[in-house]
């Protein structure tokens, strides 16, 4: 495989942080259950802008209502955080169809990420990276190495690797990749998972769930040539086992 290009922002690895959006508040659940969910305040774009002034490349934001409901369902929050940052937000959650995608990217949204939409309906990928060129990611849950949807309720019997290889020449941007046994659980990510898919395929890779230490950054960022582009982390930096700013001053 050819060496990963640059990332946006010029990083070879980008470190990010997630709000995860639950009735307008920001949440983080565990194992991506809404029952276990830990409330971090109802103002998600002052949390934001913190996140934002300690050196931010990116934002990643999912929409939990949505996610379970199948369409957008913190429209207010989104459009709140998008209009407070200068940075590029990226949105998950209860994306269905081309109108949908579209309605968040006139909220301002940079990226979209397709998850269940993108197992039970492959060609939405390929139509929305048409209409909406370098602005369409994957996200793929899984457990075992078997895809998760609809919220993390149903495990597929389709292999992490194969949904991805689906999307090899659709024009994705990024495959965000989640261990759901690690999500929330301040374990450690699945490198060693997230690398064999890396490998497997040319888009580059998202690892997210788990990480939880800077140590955890690092292994992640040792894997740049296999196709890691950058790390999602949550509970870790909400509550100061990962130092947000420090971490990103190692990286830059």
């Amino acid at each position: 495989m050819e060496p990963m290009k640059k990332t946006l922002n010029n990083r070879l690895f980008e470190l990010i942080p997630a709000i995860d959006l639950k009735g307008g508040h920001c949440v983080r659940l565990k194992q991506g259950r809404m029952d276990d969910a830990t409330d971090y305040g109802d103002d998600p774009a002052a949390m934001a802008l913190q996140w934002q002034s300690q050196g931010a490349t990116r934002l990643h934001v999912v929409d939990l209502d949505g996610a379970f409901a199948g369409k957008p369902a913190n429209r207010t929050a989104i459009q709140s955080i998008c209009e407070s940052l200068s940075i590029p937000v990226q949105l998950g959650g209860g994306l269905r169809d081309l109108a949908m995608i579209e309605g968040m990217l006139d909220l301002g949204i940079d990226r979209v990420i397709l998850g269940s939409a993108a197992v039970s309906n492959p060609a939405l990928v390929t139509e929305a990276c048409q209409a909406f060129p370098g602005q369409i990611c994957v996200g793929i849950d899984a457990k075992g190495g078997m895809v998760a949807v609809h919220g993390w309720d149903d495990v597929t019997d389709v292999s992490a690797v194969d949904l991805a290889r689906k999307f090899e020449d659709a024009g994705v941007s990024a495959i965000i990749y989640t261990d759901i046994a690690r999500d929330g659980m301040m374990t450690g990510p699945n490198i060693e998972e997230t690398v064999n898919l890396a490998s497997a395929i040319s888009i580059p890779v998202i690892v997210s769930g788990g990480v939880s230490k800077m140590e955890d950054v690092r292994a992640c960022a040792q894997h740049v040539e296999s196709g890691i582009c950058a790390a999602i982390t949550g509970r870790a930096i909400y509550e100061g086992s990962i130092d947000f700013a420090a971490a990103m001053r190692e990286l830059a």
